[in-house]
Parts: structure tokens; C-alpha cells; sequence
């Protein structure tokens, strides 16, 4: 949508009555070539009336053009609105839409760690931004209108509350609850309405523009695949419970013929400039290549971003995915394909519920461009072996006598066709109040001022739990405001309840442990040899686990052990017992648990959030290793996305989190080379991150993205010219050769290097280790100092001088860098020349 396209409120005088918004607004839509719905019509009529709207439509009902029509109102009314999501990725999506719609003047985003025009009169924010705001600020907050999407997650067990809470503390706001599976909404239409004094409209039951139609299949599942491409039924989008089995299903499709000639040369075209950088990347762009996509959170975004981009354009015939597909995902399909009506929900597995299966089937079917939607659930496995078997059999009664019918394999929780049809059948299950009381809700409660007392009552008696489990949470708000005032954070006496400390804004949400990080900070030595990664090691410690990298640390830490166990010939029972105390690597873990106790006595808040050590960015450069490198090392291609994202989170949280007078070389050397790191393997994570902090810092920004985007992303910057980074790579390149040779690994150092050769260094090794016992890899080793680099135009030519026992320093390695190459790579290209004495 272009600026002609955009929905100027100026358009109206002041005072204008609903009747004149609503045909203001209509007027707009049909400009933009749109004709409302006869649901769209409904609901867009009773937010200009002032009503409440709880608007539960099959996806493909436009409900996004509803809530323009909601901010439009409220714009044109002079209140402020807010847009909120369950991911940020959706929040940022919806940020741009609209500000290409209204004007970056009228938008802005504000997320844990950043925002643009904060200032804004319609702001895009995570559901738990504004349950904070709604907590800190109640009935005073600046909030005339909410739009939460996605609203069925107030029926998520961990972040539920986020949802309830604005209900709960906004009673002067207008509420549009939107989403495709909220079940029976009687009781919350009438809870809504006698907080906020509203009547409110439910616009719910409407049928699909494009219906749906349902399928079980027995066949195996690549005939099924065949038989919806032939019969016309792509885009199909294959869904899946794991990374694993999307991949491999991937890999199964690519031997049929997907996509024709013509598609696949298209595709080509298209993507030919494209960086495929990783070893998933590698094996995405081959499947991309004929006409299939994979699509789950574990990816980089950037390819997630391509196979969006391909899909949309119609080029890709199939994808393989996981159910985010039902998260808001913008990947326009035709058919939906189960491969199974159960999952794992990180406890056991399930069948699906109503919810979560129309969810991932109301992506069927593309308004605008299909008559219908198809929904398909593939029959078990087994079922499939046994009804090719009888049909194989024929009517011959002996062959049929011998058929031997398979049996679901252990462990296998049932479904088959009478689960699918009870399924497509099902409503929703109305959704469960999963309200919490956190010490971090209770002093936003408590800093609001007023009647504390009163506000925490209400929040803990006026909510839509039952009275059992508000009892249970009234115990646990006395106990969080004994330990508070305990602590000497909050004081009460005959004024009331009040805080003895200031709060900053969303301190809950932006890195919660940001305040234990800065007290650790003051426990190291700046002088210690390892001062520049202990600080990561406490900026990590406060990072969410990311699973997929500790549970292989594990893994490997555990195989290594076994090792070592058997060499050292422990017994089986006695390893087995060592082996439960091996984990994942902790640096500081005991400094930092005694810390945090001190601590949290005295900011008993912080026990909502728990301490977490571990090693990823401290061990990837400890390993000297590559972002490939070092997903290779751990097995974990699939979850690179998760590896990346990880990254990035650690660059902001070290960025902003570690004072600029605690930054010693070596750590601003660290930052740096981590910063560059991310950026060189994708670098969305970070531009638009730092594109609305400069928003923050510079006023209002446009950060407008056109239609046209191109398929190929712009290359990152040129590594070179983040010279302070590069130095870095280079240092970490030559470490690498340097740990190598340590352990006299010439396969190793030949694979790096194999223009010099195994049998080069061999002789340089042999020479080397006659003079001298070992080659030392601590922390000297790796220092500046005995790295000596000339940096030319081109070419920067290296010595990389080996740290000896004695000290004589009087071996080194000689190294060209190509610059260009090293550009054109993303990593610094090493060329090792000479390993001699100086």
C-alpha cells in the first residue's frame, strides 16, 4: 500500500459523529479497491459507535482491515490506541503495515529493548508491554482504545495474564479482541462490559468467503502430495510437529517432480543472487530450487523471509513447515496437509484440540485467489500399510486371510478419520483464565500509588479466575508484600503503602536481570586475564536457555566423558553415576548463585526471573570457531535461526546492559566481533533493532518497506570495514591454526589450510616441537600481542607468533588475508605462507 493509499484522519472535522467515520472509512477501503464483507461492515460499524467488539471470524475474514478501522476511529476521536501481538515479529509486521497506511507520524513500536516514536497515538507493542503499562498506570494510563490480535492467547498457561490484565485495569479503553478460535465469548462479553461501561458487539459464526473443504487419506502420503498438485490443489502447505520431520519430508518430496521447467527457472532467477551462507542454507536452496519450501521458527529469518517471498509470488508449490504456521505467518496456500492429529506439548503427547487444529486449517484457502480451501489429515502410517494390504489382496479371501495387519508402534497415541471428523466439527474450547501475581505485577501495582491496598484487591479479587484459585492468589500476594517490605522496598504506615525505590519503565520486561548483571559487573577484577569473558558469562547467565545449543553441549560433554571413563577403566555403574552430575559448561556459576542470593534479599523481585549460567557466546569464541563452524560442531543446522537469535540477544543485552567505563579493550574487541558476527550471517536482526534506536535517539523515522521489496535482501556491509571486528575474525582464525597445532592435528590444519599442506605441517610441527615441549593455548596465546599485523589495500599480511614455554616467542605462523575474498565470504580468508622460526 502505497502513501496515495494512506488514511489521513484530517480528512474529518473535528466532532465528526460515527456515521460520517464509518462512511469516511469506507470511502478509504473502496479507494484502496477493498469492499468490506458483510462482517467486516457489522464490526467496523460498532467501533465507530463506541461499542466493544469481540470479532471471532474464520481467518481469510479481513479482520486486520477491521482494526485500521479501529485505529482510524480512534485517531479521528483524538484517543490513543494500541495494537498489541504475541511475538514481536508479528508486532514489527503490523508496525510497518500501518505505517505505510497511516504515516510514520502516527505510528510507533515499543518493545522490551527498543522503541520509535514512542509518542505516537497508535502504538504497536507484545501483549506484556501494555499489561505492564495497564498495571503501573490503571485507569490513568493514556489508553483509549485497544486492539489485541491473536487474543486466544489468553488462554496460554504462561503468558495468559498478559492478556487479562489490560481487561482487568483499562476501564476507560475500547476493546477489539480479535482472533480465528475463541470458542463460546459469552461470559467475557459481559465482563468487559460491565468493567468498561460499554455494551459489547460479538461478531462471531461468519462464514468463510472461501470455505473449506475436508479430507482423510489413507493413500501414502507422496500420492497424496501428487494428487492435490494434479488436481490443482497448490500452494500445500505440509505440516508437522518437529524441525526434524518437516526437513525430512522435504528431502522425501525432492525426488518428485514438484515444479516445471519454467517454475524452476524462475525460481532460479529470482534467487540467484541470494547468500545461502550455512549448511541449511545450502540444502534450503536445493529444495527451493524444485519448488519446495521449509518453513519453521528454527531457521535464519532471513531464508524464512525468502520462502515467504517465493510463496507469495506463487512459485512454490509446496512447504514443509511446523504449526507456526498458525501464528499470524503470512504464507499464502491453498491446501493444508496434516501429517498428524497429535503432538508434543513439551510434557507428552497429545491428539490436537479444536483450537489449535482450526488454527493451522484456517490458512487454507486464499481470498482473492481461490474458490475454496482444502484441509487434509494423512491417516497414520500404519493404517495406510494395512489398507494398501487389503486393497492389494483384492476380493481373494486367502490372500486377504493372510494379510498381517500392521500395529501402531509403541507409544503411539491413536487418532484416525473419527478423530479428524469430531475435529472439523468441534468449536473451540472457551478459553481458561490463567491469571498470575508476580512480585514484578505487585510493584507496578504498588508504584502506581493511590489506593494500593484497593488496586492490588481488585486485581487479585476482580479477575476472571474462580474463587479457589483467587484465593490461592491472594496468599501469594501476601506473601510477595511481606518479603517487599521485608526487604525494605516498599514501607506502609499511616499514608499508605508507597515504594522506597524508583522504578524504571518495563524494568520487568527489558532484560529483568539487567539490574543483577550491573551489581556482578562490580564483583570482577578489571585486571584478571579473563575479565572481557567473564562479563559475557554474566550477560549470558541472564539470557534465555536457548535448548536446542545447551541440550548438544551436553550431549557432547557427556560423550567426552564416556571416554575419558572407559580409558581410565571406571565401571559401568560408577560412570553412570558420574555421568548424571555432567552438564552443559556454567562459567561463575558458584560467584553468580552466591550473588544472586545477596541480591535478591534485598530485590526480592528478581525471584520471578531465574539466574541461568551457561556458555554459547563464551565457548563459540573461546573455540576460535565460525557461526558454521560452530552449528556444525553441535549438530544443530535446523536450529540455526535459534542460534542466531540467541546471538543477537546477547550483542544488544552486552551493548546496553555493561557501562561504557567497565568496557575495556578487550571487551569492546568482544561486542564488536560478536556485533559483526550476526551481521554478516543475517543481518535483519540487528539493522532494524539499531534502525529504531536511531528512531529513538533522531525523532521520527520512515521506515516505509515497498511492495516491490526484492527477493534478494542487501548484502550486510563489507566485513573489512568494521576493522576493529575483522581483526578480530583474523585473530580468531589464526587461534584456531594455533589449537590445532597444540594437538599436533595435521588432518586439521590441512583442511584449513590446503595450499600449504599436510606434509608442510608436518615438517614445521616436527621442527617446532624439537625445540620445544608444547605450544601453550591460554589466554597469552590468543592476545594482541603476539599477533602482528600489516594491513594493506588489499592485503594484509599476518604473524601469528606461537606462545612457547620458555618464553622465546621465536616461532611463528605467516598468513596473507584476502580482503575481497574475505568481503565476499562474510569471514576472514586465511592463507597460511610459512610456519618457521622468526
Amino acid at each position: 500500500m502505497t502513501s496515495s493509499a494512506r488514511l489521513n484522519p484530517a480528512v474529518l472535522p473535528d466532532g465528526s459523529d460515527a456515521d460520517a467515520v464509518y462512511l469516511a472509512f469506507v470511502e478509504w477501503a473502496e479507494s484502496t479497491g477493498i469492499t468490506l464483507y458483510p462482517a467486516q461492515d457489522e464490526a467496523v460499524i460498532e467501533i465507530v459507535s463506541g461499542n466493544n467488539l469481540i470479532l471471532s471470524t474464520p481467518t481469510g475474514t479481513g479482520k486486520s482491515l477491521v482494526a485500521i478501522g479501529a485505529h482510524f476511529a480512534a485517531l479521528v476521536d483524538g484517543r490513543r490506541s494500541y495494537y498489541t501481538a504475541p511475538i514481536k515479529a508479528l508486532v514489527s509486521e503490523k508496525f510497518f503495515a500501518l505505517v505505510d497506511i497511516f504515516g510514520p507520524d502516527n505510528v510507533g513500536m515499543v518493545t522490551g529493548d527498543s522503541a520509535v516514536n514512542a509518542d505516537a497515538p497508535i502504538i504497536c507493542c507484545t501483549a506484556e508491554i501494555l499489561a505492564n503499562l495497564s498495571l503501573r498506570q490503571g485507569s490513568s494510563a493514556d489508553v483509549g482504545q485497544v486492539v489485541m490480535d491473536e487474543f486466544h492467547f489468553y488462554g496460554d498457561p504462561d503468558r495468559g495474564w498478559a492478556w487479562q490484565v489490560p481487561l482487568l485495569e483499562l476501564p476507560q479503553a475500547q476493546f477489539i479482541l480479535m482472533s480465528a478460535t475463541l470458542g463460546d465469548v459469552t461470559s467475557l462479553a459481559e465482563d468487559l462490559t460491565r468493567r468498561t461501561s460499554r455494551q459489547t458487539a460479538t461478531v462471531t459464526g461468519v462464514e468463510r468467503p472461501v470455505p473449506l473443504h475436508f479430507y482423510y487419506e489413507t493413500t501414502p502420503i507422496h500420492e497424496t502430495v501428487e494428487e492435490l498438485l494434479s488436481t490443482g490443489q497448490a500452494p500445500i502447505y505440509v505440516v508437522h510437529f518437529s524441525q526434524a520431520a518437516a526437513m525430512e519430508r522435504a528431502q522425501a518430496l525432492s525426488s518428485t517432480k514438484i515444479a516445471t521447467r519454467e517454475q524452476r527457472d524462475e525460481i532460479a532467477d529470482l534467487i540467484g543472487g541470494f547468500r545461502f551462507t550455512t549448511s541449511f542454507g545450502k540444502t534450503l536452496s536445493r529444495f527451493l530450487r524444485a519448488g519446495i519450501g521449509v518453513h519453521h521458527a528454527g531457521m535464519l529469518p532471513k531464508y524464512r523471509r525468502l520462502v515467504e517471498q517465493l510463496a507469495q509470488r506463487g512459485l512454490l508449490r509446496v512447504i514443509c513447515g511446523t504449526d507456526t504456521l498458525g501464528v499470524g505467518i503470512n504464507v499464502p496456500i491453498r491446501t493444508v496437509l496434516l501429517t498428524a492429529l497429535t503432538k508434543f506439548d513439551g510434557t507428552r503427547m497429545r491428539q490436537l484440540n479444536a483450537r489449535e487444529f482450526h488454527q493451522i486449517a484456517g490458512r487454507a484457502g486464499r481470498a482473492g485467489y481461490d474458490t475454496a480451501g482444502t484441509v487434509v489429515a494423512q491417516a497414520p502410517e500404519h493404517e495406510s500399510e494395512n489398507v494398501a494390504a487389503v486393497k492389494k489382496a483384492g476380493d481373494d479371501p486367502k490372500k486377504k486371510r493372510k494379510i498381517v495387519r500392521k500395529k501402531a508402534p509403541d507409544g503411539f497415541v491413536s487418532w484416525g478419520e473419527p478423530s479428524f471428523l469430531k475435529l472439523v466439527a468441534a468449536e473451540p474450547e472457551t478459553l481458561t483464565s490463567h491469571m498470575q501475581i508476580t512480585s514484578a505485577m505487585m510493584l507496578n501495582v504498588i508504584g502506581r500509588g493511590g489506593d494500593v491496598f484497593a488496586n492490588v484487591r481488585s486485581l487479585v479479587f476482580d479477575n476472571h479466575e474462580p474463587r479457589a484459585k483467587q484465593r490461592v492468589l491472594a496468599i501469594r500476594a501476601l506473601g510477595i508484600y511481606r518479603t517487599l517490605r521485608e526487604s525494605g522496598i516498599v514501607e506502609d504506615d499511616a499514608d499508605g503503602i508507597r515504594l522506597t525505590v524508583d522504578l524504571q519503565p518495563n524494568f520487568a520486561l527489558n532484560q529483568p536481570l539487567s539490574p543483577f548483571a550491573l551489581a556482578a559487573f562490580e564483583l570482577l577484577d578489571p585486571e584478571s586475564a579473563t575479565f572481557a569473558l567473564d562479563m559475557i558469562s554474566i550477560v549470558e547467565s541472564t539470557l534465555d536457555d536457548p535448548r536446542a545449543i545447551l541440550s548438544q553441549q551436553e550431549f557432547l560433554a557427556r560423550g567426552e566423558a564416556v571416554a575419558s571413563m572407559k580409558a581410565e577403566g571406571i565401571e559401568y555403574d560408577e560412570r553412570m553415576e558420574l555421568l548424571e552430575q555432567i552438564t552443559y559448561p556454567k562459567p561463575l556459576e558458584e560467584l553468580l548463585d552466591a550473588a544472586f542470593k545477596t541480591f535478591s534479599a534485598a530485590q526480592p523481585w528478581i525471584r520471578d526471573f531465574e539466574l541461568r549460567p551457561k556458555s554459547v557466546v563464551r565457548d563459540m569464541y573461546e573455540r576460535a570457531m565460525s557461526f558454521g563452524e560452530y552449528v556444525a560442531q553441535y549438530k544443530i543446522a535446523r536450529s540455526e535461526g535459534v542460534v542466531l537469535r540467541y546471538l543477537s540477544d546477547a550483542y544488544r543485552a552486552a551493548s546496553q546492559t555493561i557501562p561504557e567505563d567497565l568496557k575495556t579493550e578487550d571487551l569492546r574487541d568482544l561486542i564488536e566481533w560478536l556485533g559483526e558476527l550476526v551481521r554478516q550471517v543475517d543481518s535483519s536482526l540487528l539493522d532494524e533493532w539499531e534502525e529504531l534506536r536511531a528512531g529513538t535517539d533522531n525523532g521520527i523515522v520512515d521506515l516505509h518497506r515497498p511492495d516491490d521489496e526484492p527477493i534478494v535482501p542487501p548484502a550486510p556491509k563489507r566485513l573489512t570495514s568494521n576493522v576493529r571486528a575483522f581483526r578480530i575474525l583474523v585473530r580468531n582464525e589464526l587461534f584456531r591454526r594455533i589449537q590445532l597445532a597444540a594437538r599436533e592435528d595435521v588432518d586439521g590444519l590441512a583442511e584449513l589450510d590446503p595450499e600449504f599442506g599436510a606434509d608442510a605441517w608436518d615438517a614445521a610441527l616436527d621442527a617446532y616441537f624439537a625445540e620445544h615441549d608444547e605450544i601453550l593455548t591460554g589466554g597469552d596465546a590468543r592476545s594482541s600481542k603476539l599477533l602482528l599485523i600489516t594491513e594493506g589495500r588489499a592485503e594484509w599480511t599476518v604473524r601469528q607468533i606461537l606462545d612457547d614455554p620458555a618464553g622465546d616467542h621465536d616461532w611463528g605462523i605467516a598468513a596473507t588475508i584476502d580482503l575481497a575474498a574475505s568481503d565476499e565470504a562474510g569471514e576472514a580468508v586465511v592463507r597460511v605462507t610459512a610456519v618457521d622460526r622468526l
